[in-house]
């Protein structure tokens, strides 16, 4: 029954005052009843009066406001730069919160601080299950490497997959003995282990992002690749053999190319040689033809000068090359003197290509005179020109 309704308490209203009565209710007087009321849910007396019962009332507000003061206080939480909170409510997602200061109610929801800038790695093949791995030509390699990544969803990393750490180490392992057995053994020891790490890579990523995981696979470093331990020495020689053979090839390498551009330019300087030489022979000869028939024209107008003239000049041309002493018999006399001295002299300059014969002088005797042959056979030439 309401407080104004016929027949009920009437004239009183809910704070117990008369109707009658004109003015507010005293706030004290609600308080102390309200409190009274609480002290009786949780085990106080009704009845009593005096500063007892007003104080014990009193102090449970304070308790009951202190309570809520923390539990308010207590959702207050500040999110960093990098991170991200994933909110949930009764364990189920509710959404993300960004950097910066946020408040949830507690014991209604709850919020779980995940670093996204954090590099997290894996180290795998520490032990012999998870070193040892089949290469495509049948062989066993002994690899070690690394993992790193970082989270790129906090929401699938945190609800789509139950273990994701454990879930990247197998998937790992699947992906890296795949590209293994893709490959032969000498491949990956030697050129190819940066192919085979970022074709591994790439499989991971793959795997995870089906299995949306909310990682990103930053870096897969091979940081060993080698043939087991009791097969390492053979190993080992073959790589050593393989070794020399690429320094041999190098080192012919690097004689042919030293060699070869010395014979092609021997080669290109044989033909400029021949090709000048050909050229100084046609010119000679076609200098000796037009030569010819400029004599052969000379010929036919005069043939006895011009046989006469062909004459002297062949002598003066075999003579002037060769040692000689002309001596003028007519009008000498019977006494002649001749310097076997410098004839001497002159047959050792021959010998060693010195002052030839013919620049000798030869003393004359009483009214002798020596001529040089050249100087006679020009002085006849002219003669016979005159004539």
């Amino acid at each position: 029954m309401a407080w104004n309704e016929p027949g009920g308490s009437g004239d009183k209203d809910p704070w117990g005052q008369r109707n009658d009565e004109q003015g507010p209710p005293d706030l004290d007087e609600v308080l102390k009843k309200l409190q009274q009321k609480f002290g009786g849910l949780f085990g106080g007396g009704r009845g009593g009066r005096g500063g007892g019962s007003g104080g014990g009332g009193m102090s449970l507000s304070i308790i009951l406001a202190g309570l809520l003061v923390v539990w308010a206080l207590s959702g207050i939480y500040i999110v960093k730069e990098g991170m991200q909170g994933v909110v949930l409510q009764f364990g189920a997602f509710k959404g993300i919160a960004g950097p910066g200061p946020h408040w949830y109610p507690r014991f209604i929801q709850s919020v779980e601080i995940v670093d996204m800038n954090q590099v997290r790695s894996v180290n795998l093949g520490r032990v012999p299950d998870e070193a040892l791995m089949l290469t495509q030509d049948e062989n066993i390699i002994d690899i070690k490497f690394t993992v790193q990544y970082n989270i790129k969803d906090a929401r699938d990393y945190l609800f789509d997959v139950r273990d994701p750490d454990l879930t990247l180490r197998q998937v790992t392992e699947s992906a890296v003995r795949e590209v293994v057995g893709k490959n032969t053994l000498d491949f990956i020891i030697t050129e190819g282990r940066t192919q085979v790490a970022a074709d591994a890579q790439r499989l991971i990523q793959k795997i995870l992002d089906s299995y949306k995981t909310g990682i990103t696979v930053i870096k897969l470093n091979m940081q060993d690749a080698q043939p087991p331990q009791q097969v390492k020495a053979a190993f080992d020689d073959a790589t050593k053999a393989r070794e020399d053979r690429v320094r041999q090839v190098n080192e012919a390498q690097a004689y042919a190319n030293d060699v070869l551009p010395k014979a092609r330019g021997r080669a290109a300087r044989m033909v400029q040689e021949a090709e000048a030489y050909r050229a100084e022979v046609v010119s000679i000869a076609q200098g000796e033809t037009r030569r010819f028939s400029q004599i052969l024209n000379q010929y036919r107008k005069a043939p006895k000068v011009t046989r006469e003239r062909l004459y002297l000049e062949t002598m003066e041309e075999v003579l002037g090359k060769t040692g000689k002493i002309l001596v003028d018999v007519k009008k000498g006399n019977n006494l002649i003197y001749l310097p076997i001295d410098k004839l001497e002299g002159a047959r050792k300059g021959r010998a060693l290509n010195e002052t030839p014969l013919d620049a000798m002088q030869v003393a004359p005797g009483p009214d002798s005179t020596a001529q040089s042959p050249g100087t006679r056979l020009r002085d006849r030439l002219r003669t016979r020109e005159v004539r």
